[in-house]
């Protein structure tokens, strides 16, 4: 065949989308390389609205593409507006709006808040002692670590749990009902964010009931349900390990790797290590203080210094009850290292977005409960 037939087509001349700086300032003698304009910046005035940068809509929520084509068109400048639930008022303290924040984001907003280094202007307080009440909650964490003190002093007046539950349920009933009323009728709510403003976080000021209630009926819950130095326990472990994770979280935990959101390894590890110090000081040190009548009957202890396998371990290793028992110093490590470990993984997990003040506690009642009902 002649080669004449099947002649060459012509090669289409291709423009360069985006030249380099030296392609832009060089030009073939074919015309090769073209000049591209810029594209205008948001402000600046265009008569192709096809030519107006693009932007994600998460930058830009409320403007539509048709509404940005015309403001182009007309060589009006396309400015992202802001979502607010107060269009009206365009004056600022430099703190986050308390309607603005919450619009749509509900109490997950808040507990993701609740522990900023900033304040966001919620409770007036916070504005007034950044570092010492916001920061690091040293009101909060004082009146936390108290509780603990306050069960080993009850201890010592030989008060009995059976009169401890009524009380605490009592108690619970009415701050239970002025938290629901204050989060519903704001003009109470303001009074009190007033008064107590100190021992709240953030995420508790407008849409989350106080941390109060949570601790109530943890210790509601372990006083009811557990041995009696279980439930003394639990709540020492609550208010002394809880603390600890958090003090030592914030000041370590960048250093650390994360066990989940808003949980360091950092603040793990001083649970457990508080923990564990915290069973040898009640079993070893405190309780053994305590007047032997105060102990017995219904309010007997769980452990009582001995710890036994269970008898189907006795069978399989043929052991007799006294071989399979330790006592002593080696059994309060036992019991010590599992306090210390239940304590941790109680504060580190989350149950469906529970407060730590209702999860911790049940979670080391049933812990501690199930262990020493296991080896009795």
């Amino acid at each position: 065949m002649a080669a004449s037939q099947y002649s060459i087509p012509t090669t289409p001349r291709v423009i360069s989308p985006s030249p380099t700086p030296s392609e832009s300032t060089k030009k073939d003698k074919d015309g090769y390389f073209t000049t591209v304009e810029p594209i205008p910046e948001d402000g600046e005035n265009t008569s192709d609205p096809e030519f107006a940068r693009a932007r994600t809509r998460s930058r830009s929520p409320n403007v539509s593409r048709s509404t940005a084509k015309a403001n182009a068109a007309e060589g009006r400048s396309v400015r992202r507006r802001v979502n607010t639930s107060d269009e009206k008022s365009s004056e600022t303290n430099g703190f986050l709006s308390p309607k603005s924040a919450v619009t749509g984001m509900g109490a997950s907003y808040w507990r993701s808040l609740s522990r900023s280094p900033s304040p966001l202007g919620l409770i007036p307080i916070h504005r007034e002692w950044r570092t010492f009440i916001h920061k690091h909650e040293i009101p909060r964490k004082v009146l936390h670590v108290s509780i603990g003190f306050s069960v080993i002093y009850l201890y010592f007046q030989g008060t009995q749990q059976a009169s401890i539950h009524p009380k605490l349920l009592t108690a619970l009933i009415p701050i239970f009902l002025v938290d629901f009323a204050r989060l519903h009728y704001e003009p109470l709510n303001s009074v009190y964010i007033r008064f107590l403003g100190a021992f709240m976080r953030e995420a508790e000021a407008h849409d989350r009931y106080n941390g109060v209630i949570s601790y109530l009926f943890g210790a509601w819950f372990v006083m009811y349900f557990c041995p009696k130095d279980v439930s003394g326990m639990s709540i020492i472990l609550l208010s002394w390990c809880d603390t600890a994770a958090s003090t030592f979280g914030r000041l370590y935990g960048k250093y650390t790797p994360r066990v989940r959101k808003g949980k360091s390894l950092a603040g793990s590890l001083a649970a457990f290590a508080v923990g564990v110090a915290s069973a040898v000081l009640f079993w070893g040190v405190i309780a053994p203080m305590g007047e032997e009548s105060w102990n017995q009957g219904v309010n007997r202890f769980a452990f009582d210094g001995h710890l036994t396998l269970p008898s189907q371990i006795r069978q399989q290793l043929n052991l007799s009850t006294k071989q399979a028992t330790v006592d002593g110093p080696l059994a309060l490590a036992i019991v010590s290292i599992w306090s210390g470990l239940v304590a941790s993984v109680s504060e580190a997990i989350d149950i469906m977005g529970l407060d730590d003040n209702l999860t911790i506690p049940i979670l080391c009642g049933i812990g501690l409960t199930g262990f020493l009902k296991m080896f009795e």
